[in-house]
């Protein structure tokens, strides 16, 4: 679960970690009272989505007046700002954060990641910062300064000040550094993070270490016991095909094909999208219905796809071992016969009870295409999809 850059502030200021003054608003008004509040004489508006790469794309504004702050506001709100990391449809912006400007002598960057891989989180820290970080990163992979962390023991102070010295920061910043490392830790092991990042973390003109952005995200299999963590969640900025299995217990990841993908197991979804792709299709979605799809379970899976207007073909692929194939086809005969599908349905499946399953689709009297393996029901799909044009939806 992501949330936004004020929320991840609020959340490091309560755990130690110094950002700057700044407040939220929802209107070109209320951002001008913000600046007058917060005083000075510039302030940054910020477009408050869940996406980086905010200030190339027109999201982050620096504003010499209190007028000039609400033409940012009224330009910025209610826009869909397309960044380098959303889709091309962008996300909206309907909050805004107000912030001073603030003089920095140098810009560093800091993360810290949950690697499932190594089973451990890893502290990222470079002596350069800001919105070419990716380029950096590519370009001189040494520049970043790693530390792995043991959960079991949690970052060492002595690993907080190494890391802070790899950064080159002066003797006089490196007690303020190992603060904020520590004190960034504790919230990300405390509210189940699986990303934390300040970038920039800056330092100031007057010698002072500041987050000047946030970023994180969450366990959503841990979000039961973080009920104030789980309140921040902002669905607008959530792709609604997900949000929708979300509510249906389903995992669901919207894509920008034609092809409508109901599969039990994620390795499983992966290889059916993978196959589609070597037909020449394109998937509409990485769906897993789970290893105890009941006919309800796959109906629902069928409503949750068909709400994709760009889906042209429906592909059901189900290996069964703790599933059985008998109750995914009662599935597909029940969506087949409640709904309104008005698309090719192409079905493959093997296992457990697939004789069974086989032959409740052929006397229900649906009308599916049934596969008897990967290969041919990824080419299957792929061809209904080239022959079905988007005037025949």
């Amino acid at each position: 679960m992501n949330i936004h850059e004020y929320q991840a502030k609020a959340l490091l200021e309560e755990y130690g970690v110094p950002v700057p003054a700044g407040g939220l608003a929802y209107s070109p008004e209320q951002a001008a009272y913000r600046a007058k509040e917060i005083g000075g004489e510039r302030w940054i508006v910020k477009a408050q989505i869940h996406s980086g790469a905010r200030g190339k794309a027109g999201g982050v504004r620096l504003c010499a007046s209190e007028r000039e702050v609400w033409e940012a506001a009224n330009d910025l709100l209610g826009r869909r700002l397309v960044t380098a990391q959303t889709a091309p449809r962008g996300k909206g912006v309907y909050r805004l954060y107000v912030e001073p400007a603030v003089a920095c002598a140098r810009e560093l960057y800091m993360s810290m990641v949950l690697d499932r891989a190594s089973e451990r989180i890893v502290l990222a820290m470079s002596a350069e910062g800001g919105a070419e970080i990716e380029d950096l990163i590519k370009q001189n992979p040494a520049a970043v300064v790693r530390v792995i962390i043991d959960p079991a023991v949690g970052i060492l102070a002595f690993q907080a000040r190494e890391a802070a010295f790899a950064c080159g920061l002066d003797a006089a910043l490196i007690s303020q550094a190992e603060h904020i490392l520590l004190a960034a830790y504790r919230l990300f092991r405390d509210r189940d993070a699986t990303l934390l990042e300040t970038n920039p973390l800056v330092v100031t003109e007057d010698g002072r270490l500041l987050a000047l952005d946030a970023k994180m995200t969450f366990d959503d299999n841990a979000l039961f016991r973080h009920q104030k963590i789980s309140e921040l969640r902002d669905k607008s900025q959530e792709d609604p095909r997900e949000m929708g299995a979300v509510d249906r217990g389903l995992s669901y990841v919207g894509l920008e094909g034609d092809i409508g993908c109901i599969v039990n197991g994620a390795g499983l979804a992966m290889a059916t999208m993978d196959i589609i792709k070597l037909c020449g299709g394109e998937p509409a979605n990485f769906l897993d219905i789970g290893g105890g799809a009941s006919p309800e379970r796959v109906a629902k899976a069928f409503r949750l796809v068909l709400a994709d207007e760009r889906v042209r073909v429906i592909l059901v692929n189900i290996f069964a071992g703790i599933n059985r194939c008998d109750w995914v086809a009662e599935g597909v005969v029940k969506a087949m016969s409640e709904l309104d599908v008005g698309v090719p349905v192409v079905v493959r499946l093997s296992g457990t009870n697939a004789e069974k399953g086989a032959q409740i689709l052929k006397e229900s009297g649906v009308k599916v295409t049934v596969a008897s393996t990967l290969a041919e029901a990824g080419e299957k799909a792929a061809d209904a999809a080239r022959q079905k044009t988007p005037a025949e939806n």
